[in-house]
């Protein structure tokens, strides 16, 4: 099976998916995006998130109509894992086409259940990587917070003792439902009040990472004008038996820190290179929802190789 699909974002999509995460970078601002010294994108530009999340509702369908949801629960792969390359920004009003490739399945020892994902933007690539179904994470597995203590206590946007950023953000379902909107998705597929339905759905609380990294970066004064940063690659593992537990108001503790090849310099300094991020989601008891290595690179990078 292989499937090709099309659809276009609009500016109010991409004001819905950034109002609905907190995310105040200015590329995706409509009135600011000129702001952005030596900006070569010349218009506001959709959210990386937002993107995979669009993603996420395509391979969900997929999935779906070639019957593999039960090979999810037959194997125990409870653990979504994506794996993707920003190759080119996505502009409002461009035609996205998403294109999945057949899924390939492996049954014995380290079981799973995987999918090629390119998606393209009026023809030219903006995404390339995979989505894997799998009984581990595939990333970051060894993380371990349960001797952190309750996360509640600790103060909102400050760093703890051992480097990690903390911000704390909530499970509101009305910005779970704005996202679903603003990445082009059926938000009833996923709440429905008169039946008392509330499922989160993958990429939601994933994309809350935007804002704390923007957050983490405002506490060491850097200044997003003259040295905007940019996605480079996202790899994330979520683990949906937690995400299915989750409620309205539920708090996600997200923890941020640089890779050990990063810890020579931060998102903070104007001199910083490509940064790799590992960052965590952390739900009751400092149980893990999600976990990911998000990769920064400075704009000038990106603009001398569009030269």
């Amino acid at each position: 099976m292989y499937e090709i699909s099309a659809d276009v974002f609009t500016q109010l999509h991409i004001d819905v998916a950034r109002n609905s995460t907190d995310d105040f970078n200015l590329f995706h601002d409509s009135k600011h995006w000129h702001k952005i010294k030596d900006n070569p994108f010349q218009g506001p530009i959709t959210l990386g998130f937002q993107l995979e999340s669009l993603v996420e509702d395509k391979i969900s369908r997929f999935r779906r109509l070639a019957n593999e949801q039960d090979l999810l629960v037959q194997h125990g792969l409870h653990f979504s894992n994506y794996q993707f390359a920003f190759a080119n920004a996505v502009k409002a009003g461009q035609l996205l086409e998403v294109e999945i490739k057949p899924s390939q399945f492996k049954s014995q020892l380290a079981a799973g259940l995987s999918n090629r994902i390119m998606v393209k933007s009026d023809g030219n690539l903006a995404l390339l990587g995979y989505k894997k179904e799998t009984t581990e994470p595939l990333y970051l597995a060894d993380a371990d917070f349960s001797g952190y203590g309750d996360l509640r206590q600790q103060a909102d946007r400050s760093f703890l003792a051992s480097g990690y950023f903390l911000k704390r953000k909530f499970m509101t379902t009305s910005n779970a439902k704005n996202f679903l909107c603003g990445s082009l998705r059926d938000q009833s597929e996923f709440f429905d009040e008169l039946q008392d339905r509330v499922v989160f759905p993958e990429m939601f609380p994933c994309a809350l990472l935007s804002s704390a990294l923007l957050e983490k970066a405002l506490k060491k004064r850097h200044d997003f004008e003259k040295n905007p940063m940019v996605y480079t690659s996202h790899k994330i593992s979520i683990d949906r038996r937690l995400l299915a537990g989750l409620k309205s108001n539920d708090a996600l503790h997200i923890l941020i820190k640089p890779s050990e090849n990063s810890a020579e310099h931060d998102f903070g300094e104007a001199s910083a290179t490509a940064l790799d991020y590992e960052c965590y989601g952390l739900v009751d008891d400092n149980a893990m929802l999600f976990r990911a290595l998000i990769s920064l690179t400075p704009l000038e990078l990106i603009r001398q190789s569009l030269a």
